[in-house]
């Protein structure tokens, strides 16, 4: 496996965010504590796995120290210049150049087989409907008990309560790191045990 220096992820990621803030939305890749936040409670059994927005594959590098296979992961990058990168460091995954508020319209897996899934993705510079797109897609592929973790830069769950109630979802704070510029935390969203 080949990774980049971080003086190389950050110079990688500062061109893609100056010539499109609001797709990458971040102007430094997220750090090594964000990362173990993110994937601390996935586990090989969760396999196979979804990655929304890996960019310089932060999160797929710590799934992969977790023990998850790499052929398990399915990485879905907006970005050209992300996926040619991802597709260099994790040649044994699936790298897609799809846009992640699209995936009910493609056939990655069958339904209700994915146990997780890991986004970097900006919800909070996306329109109601890209959110909402993005859920419904994922959750189509998520097993009854999958999980879609999701991390923010914000005060409160990235995804609108409005949603989560449309959707049947619950979203549950997992933890914050600090250690991570800027601080992150990361939400663990379910669907709603039927009553």
């Amino acid at each position: 496996m080949t990774y980049g220096s971080p003086n190389s992820d950050l110079q990688h990621f500062l061109r893609s965010w100056l010539s499109d803030p609001l797709r990458v939305s971040a102007v430094a890749p997220s750090g090594e504590a964000l990362a173990r936040l993110m994937t601390r409670e996935i586990s090989p059994c969760d396999g196979p796995i979804l990655e929304l927005g890996p960019g310089t594959g932060v999160f797929t590098k710590a799934l992969l120290d977790r023990g998850v296979s790499e052929s398990e992961l399915t990485l879905v990058e907006n970005g050209p210049d992300f996926a040619r990168l991802l597709r260099h460091r994790f040649p044994q995954s699936r790298v897609l150049l799809a846009d992640a508020a699209r995936l009910a319209r493609l056939d990655l897996f069958p339904a209700a087989s994915v146990g997780a899934v890991v986004s970097g993705l900006p919800l909070l510079s996306m329109s109601p409907r890209q959110v909402l797109s993005v859920l419904r897609g994922t959750f189509g592929y998520l097993r009854p008990d999958g999980t879609f973790y999701q991390f923010t830069y914000g005060f409160r769950c990235p995804v609108p309560r409005p949603i989560l109630e449309r959707l049947r979802l619950k979203a549950t704070r997992v933890g914050q790191t600090v250690r991570n510029l800027p601080p992150a935390t990361v939400y663990r969203i379910t669907r709603r045990l039927s009553n």
